[in-house]
């Protein structure tokens, strides 16, 4: 199981990773981890990284590439499959993904789209910031990511469908009626003569 999942900041898309993981058992890959690992490490990769991360920049997708790749090379749980939680972001990084796969471990299976609207968003990281106390996460601040992720993604998605990988998930509802639409997917996905008799 190689899969992707996007969906906007706020989304849920780290609670259903993680629900994902435990129960295919497949690692669940997050860049943003990716990058706190390799900077505590204070590895080769991680020294490329920390000066973009401190300065609040977009690390270059060269750099990025590089963690992925060689996450996905030395883990070995990722013999299983994997799933890329946030990753690509940009229709670049999706197909640099696309040559890496097909030279290593073979292409994706799927790429799952959490769909909730901005509204819903806007408000799930209101309440976030108030609980987690994330100042980061103000109204303003949140309608500038959705708007960069909005453009970014767009063409992603285009570039998924057109391979026939992209399934869009209803995000709203509470986290296990998200899960359950997703493994009806996943279900669908992996027998799909069960698709087939449905009515």
């Amino acid at each position: 199981m190689r899969l992707v999942l996007l969906g906007p900041p706020g989304a849920g898309k780290g609670t259903q990773a993680a629900r994902i993981s435990a129960r295919h058992g497949v690692p669940a890959i997050s860049t943003g981890q990716l990058f706190d690992q390799q900077i505590s490490a204070g590895s080769p990769l991680g020294r490329r990284a920390e000066h973009y991360v401190r300065a609040g920049e977009l690390v270059p997708d060269e750099i990025v590439l590089d963690m992925v790749a060689e996450r996905l090379a030395t883990g070995i749980d990722c013999g299983v499959g994997f799933l890329l939680d946030g990753f690509p972001r940009t229709l670049p990084q999706a197909e640099a993904l696309d040559r890496m796969l097909t030279a290593t471990c073979g292409p994706l299976h799927l790429v799952l789209d959490l769909d909730v609207d901005e509204t819903e968003v806007l408000a799930r990281i209101g309440r976030r910031s108030l609980s987690e106390g994330r100042l980061d996460d103000n109204q303003e601040t949140a309608r500038r990511r959705l708007k960069v992720f909005a453009e970014e993604t767009a063409p992603l998605r285009s570039h998924y469908a057109e391979q026939g990988l992209l399934r869009t998930v209803d995000g709203t509802g509470t986290p296990d009626e998200v899960a359950a639409r997703i493994e009806e997917i996943l279900a669908a996905a992996a027998h799909p003569e069960l698709r087939a008799a449905r009515p």
